[in-house]
């Protein structure tokens, strides 16, 4: 047998061992802390790890899978990645429809060591955690399989998600009277339809480039339709989110000499957010900042 064909033969059977080692590992890992450790809990995007700290606090340990910077829709997990979530203990994503490549994970999981914090109906608007309550639902998922895992600190988790629920409803209302007294209702949001359920929470009038989907098409057409739209109202800004380029805000923009200002998912997280901490509450809290600006509200 030549050189090459043993290095092919030990590749194949290198390959089909790990495959083997997938499907066979076992699915029991160590309920509650490990000793002498912390609960390890692995979340899929920064939606769920920023409320799984917020929540599990110092009690946990908590590894994001989509790297900061990274667009999370169409991530692909790699065998390492299956291999950390098989050792975690818990296993924290939003759900199916906006994650699809769970899936594969989910797949070779026991049930018991998996949360779908945010899950949805079919026809409905899976960026659930966009209104303040509906984040609040996700938390409270989140502290009860927690709580659950790790009896020891259950009462913590619970007592860090009252503190959630305060935060939540300062949020909540700082949303109603900051939104309250506007010149303009109508937000022009040049990326997909992510803001639907916050517009509608707070009487808004979002009119926006595509739909819940980044697959969506930024068609010329639309974006004619925007351009139209925004000279014919009262609009004075144009919003953007971090995962559509800025160049087509940049063309509605130019064309109507209206500003450009960001709005958060909070499902992509810069390197440097994701270094300082930032939290699902910092982002909201900007978001709303930065309507008040757009939309010409008064304080």
């Amino acid at each position: 047998m030549s050189k090459k064909a043993v290095a092919l033969f030990i590749l194949l059977a290198l390959a089909a061992f790990g495959a083997w080692w997938l499907r066979t590992a076992p699915e029991s890992a160590p309920r509650g802390p490990r000793t002498g450790g912390k609960l390890r809990v692995v979340t899929s995007g920064y939606v769920p790890y920023s409320l799984a700290k917020q929540i599990g606090g110092e009690d946990i340990e908590v590894q994001m899978l989509v790297p900061p910077g990274t667009e999370p829709h169409h991530f692909e997990p790699t065998p390492g990645v299956i291999i950390a979530v098989k050792e975690a203990d818990l296993f924290v994503y939003t759900s199916p429809a906006i994650e699809p490549w769970t899936q594969d994970i989910l797949a070779g999981l026991d049930g018991g060591r998996a949360l779908a914090a945010g899950p949805v109906e079919e026809d409905q608007d899976p960026h659930v955690w966009m209104t303040p309550y509906g984040a609040l639902a996700m938390a409270r998922r989140i502290a009860n399989t927690l709580a659950d895992l790790d009896t020891q600190h259950a009462a913590k988790y619970r007592q860090n998600l009252k503190t959630f629920e305060k935060e939540i409803a300062a949020l909540h209302r700082a949303f109603q009277d900051g939104l309250a007294d506007c010149k303009s209702r109508a937000v022009v949001h040049v990326g997909h339809l992510a803001f639907g359920e916050l517009a509608h929470t707070y009487e808004l009038d979002l009119r926006s480039l595509s739909g819940t989907s980044h697959q969506g098409e930024h068609s010329v057409k639309r974006l004619a339709e925007l351009v139209r739209f925004i000279r014919k109202g009262q609009v004075r800004a144009v919003f953007t989110e971090e995962l559509v380029s800025p160049e087509l805000a940049r063309t509605v923009a130019g064309e109507t000499g209206v500003r450009v200002l960001p709005l958060y998912t909070v499902e992509e997280v810069s390197k440097r957010d994701f270094e300082q901490g930032k939290t699902y509450l910092d982002y909201m809290r900007q978001n709303l900042k930065n309507l008040q600006e757009g939309l010409q509200c008064k304080a």
